[in-house]
């Protein structure tokens, strides 16, 4: 079979609607191999510990991650680096701040290994500056978060602002409820009934955009907590 080669582009930031949508399709699927699947963001240990038992307390617990983690910090950081997408050393500066604002190592540890994971394989996609972002990784010049990352590749992949975000939100939501299932703790059929309620939460929050000059912040106590533990438990099913 011939070699299959990335289809060329005139220009990457300025794709039809129809070609931007089918992008944010591809990019946002669970099946990229982003490597997420390896996390559970504290999931896991607050289900070992009973502190999440019902389909409700799941979509409690995403959508906690949702307004008080990604919006307010990995948001924050992914429409500051779609804004400088061609200024690496802007970027770099953005990624150091996500890194010094992670408190949990499990957790800054998962969002540089997701944040690799996709950087290399836009780098083998030939997407613009990933290449020589993935050199400044290999060079411990960066961290790469995975909200970077996306930022960063989103935008050379043709996405607009606000179907990054739409890619991004999507992604925590698919990550955290497939950990949920893997774990036997949640059906399909309640995974979907939250994703829809979460659906919702996602459009109110994308209402209110980020500005220039917006400060990064999160606060998540229990699941920083959850995260920290789940580092020393001798029983564990995923990386965090």
């Amino acid at each position: 079979m011939a070699e299959l080669k990335q289809s060329k582009k005139e220009d990457d930031s300025a794709l039809s609607p129809v070609l931007s949508m089918l992008n944010m399709m591809q990019f946002g699927d669970s099946q990229f191999p982003s490597g997420s699947f390896a996390f559970s963001g504290g999931l896991e240990t607050l289900f070992n510990d009973k502190k999440i038992v019902t389909p409700e307390h799941v979509y409690d617990f995403i959508a906690a991650q949702l307004t008080s983690r990604w919006n307010s910090l990995d948001r924050v950081a992914l429409c500051h680096t779609y804004r400088n997408a061609n200024n690496l050393d802007v970027v770099v500066c953005i990624d150091k701040e996500v890194d010094s604002l992670t408190l949990s190592e499990g957790l800054r540890r998962g969002s540089c290994r997701n944040g690799a994971a996709l950087l290399g394989v836009h780098a083998r996609l030939g997407t613009t500056n990933s290449i020589e972002y993935r050199q400044r990784l290999i060079n411990h010049e960066t961290p790469a978060h995975i909200a970077i990352v996306q930022g960063l590749v989103f935008h050379h992949c043709g996405l607009t602002e606000q179907q990054a975000q739409i890619a991004s939100a999507h992604g925590v939501c698919s990550d955290l409820l497939g950990a949920a299932m893997r774990l036997g703790k949640l059906g399909h059929v309640h995974a979907q009934l939250i994703r829809q309620n979460l659906t919702l939460l996602i459009a109110k929050i994308l209402d209110n955009p980020i500005t220039d000059d917006q400060l990064m912040h999160s606060y998540l106590p229990l699941t920083e907590i959850a995260a920290m533990r789940h580092e020393v438990s001798e029983q564990r099913l995923f990386a965090n």
